[in-house]
């Protein structure tokens, strides 16, 4: 669920991208072309519906980040179940009989005894 947000998120995010590239502050640009061909939706209407798509598309990626950061801590929750297996199964084989570890050092002055 987390990954599908994620990808929310960065489509979200192109659209964003691409409408900001769309707008001109100084009311050039792309939003000029549509002035001429449709007075219905002229000039200033086409940067208000801009600059509020904008908005819009920022607000989404507020709110799909903060269930993104929801989803995510809901599987760190579950993951902390396996955490505790982990601890179980860490406890269980510290109580199993150890076999001490080899000293390299005293076999190896050993061995170079034996040279000489």
């Amino acid at each position: 669920m987390y990954t599908f947000f994620t990808i929310l998120i960065v489509i979200v995010a192109i659209l964003l991208i691409l409408l900001v590239l769309v707008q001109n502050s100084k009311g050039g640009g792309l939003a000029a072309g549509f002035a001429s061909g449709n007075q219905v939706m002229g000039a200033p209407k086409t940067t208000d519906f801009l600059e509020k798509a904008s908005w819009t598309l920022a607000g989404i990626i507020v709110v799909l980040s903060i269930l993104a950061v929801g989803v995510n801590r809901g599987q760190q929750s579950q993951s902390e179940v396996g955490s505790a297996i982990m601890e179980q199964v860490d406890e269980a084989a510290s109580q199993l009989p150890q076999q001490p570890a080899a000293d390299f050092a005293t076999e190896a002055a050993a061995t170079a005894e034996d040279a000489e």
